[in-house]
């Protein structure tokens, strides 16, 4: 039976009563807890809370005890928050806090520090390269036994540096007017545009006899401007999770610390569920699709693009039982904040 046919808008009011009375005190919530709220008779509210239970948005632990909101019902509770509302004077402190950090990386750590101390639960932030990055130099520099370190540096101030052998000794003189070709000719260049160029040029017949393009080529083929589009994550506050009641043993308890230690496994959380459209508020209650131990936790995030090729992602990890009007206005404040930052 579908619930859209049978409950009313007062049925959710009375939901979203419980469910923002079982976050504040962790206790089945009775009937007439609810009715002091309202204009209405406890045997109304029973009434209604008997359709919710029907309709799977709540539970009953046990016979004579109150009922407790299930997953259907914070997805439901979480919708009324969608539209918070950024305020400037918050939006602007931020900004200044995280454009104080310096570059992307640091921005990205203090931007998840921000919504830990915020929220007081599990703060991610992260940038993802996309291919569109925008080159703005590169350096070479000879080492010892035939090597050369080559630093790449795209325009939104990331840096990533590679160590590359070569089968002959190359000059310093020559890796500087190999520097000097490519940041004259691509600075400023999106990378996609920049390899099919080179890749152009390398297959015209005067590049037979063009030394220094010769060079280009082989470095080129070495490995120049593959930056390998490794993302920068940071999160901070899983100490924040410890003393919650998450109905764990101490073994789960233990694997939920070990998932939340791996990057690729918050990277994989972030790329699941932070599907929306840019700017668009994510809310997923219930990970135990992710990881058994993250079936009571809550994921609040939104991302969007930065100049020069990024994605930022944002997010807040939490209990079910989490401030979620706290979390939204965090996860919007921060995440706009360090976009404004970057731009």
């Amino acid at each position: 039976m579908s619930h859209f046919g049978t409950l009313t808008p007062r049925h959710f009011d009375v939901l979203h009563a419980i469910v923002q009375n079982y976050i504040e005190t962790g206790e089945p919530v009775a009937s007439r807890t609810i009715s002091r709220k309202y204009p209405m008779s406890p045997a109304s509210i029973r009434n209604m809370m008997a359709d919710l239970l029907e309709q799977g948005y709540l539970s009953q632990p046990h016979t004579s005890a109150g009922r407790v909101p299930t997953e259907l019902a914070y997805q439901s509770y979480t919708k009324t928050l969608m539209s918070s509302r950024l305020v400037q004077t918050e939006l602007d402190r931020l900004h200044i806090e995280i454009r104080s950090a310096g570059g992307v990386e640091a921005r990205i750590e203090r931007s998840s520090k921000l919504l830990t101390e915020i929220t007081r639960n599990f703060g991610i932030a992260a940038a993802i390269p996309t291919e569109n990055q925008t080159l703005d130099q590169v350096e070479l520099l000879g080492l010892p036994d035939r090597r050369i370190l080559m630093v790449v540096i795209t325009r939104d101030r990331m840096v990533r540096n590679k160590v590359i052998n070569v089968d002959d000794t190359v000059s310093q003189d020559e890796l500087a007017s190999i520097r000097n070709y490519i940041n004259y000719n691509f600075s400023g260049w999106v990378l996609p545009n920049i390899h099919r160029e080179l890749k152009r040029r390398f297959e015209l017949e005067s590049a037979t006899y063009d030394a220094i393009l010769r060079r280009v080529s082989l470095l080129y083929s070495k490995g120049l401007l593959d930056l390998g589009l490794m993302p920068e994550i940071h999160f901070d506050g899983a100490e924040n999770l410890i003393g919650l009641d998450l109905h764990l043993t101490r073994e789960r308890m233990r694997e939920l610390f070990r998932a939340l230690e791996e990057k690729k496994r918050i990277l994989q959380l972030l790329e699941r569920f932070l599907e929306q459209r840019e700017g668009e508020l994510a809310i997923q209650v219930g990970l135990s699709d992710v990881h058994p131990s993250m079936t009571e936790l809550s994921l609040i995030g939104v991302r969007f693009g930065l100049p020069n090729g990024l994605e930022a992602q944002v997010a807040v990890l939490g209990p079910m039982r989490m401030n979620y009007s706290r979390a939204v206005s965090a996860v919007l404040h921060v995440g706009q904040a360090f976009k404004t930052s970057t731009m």
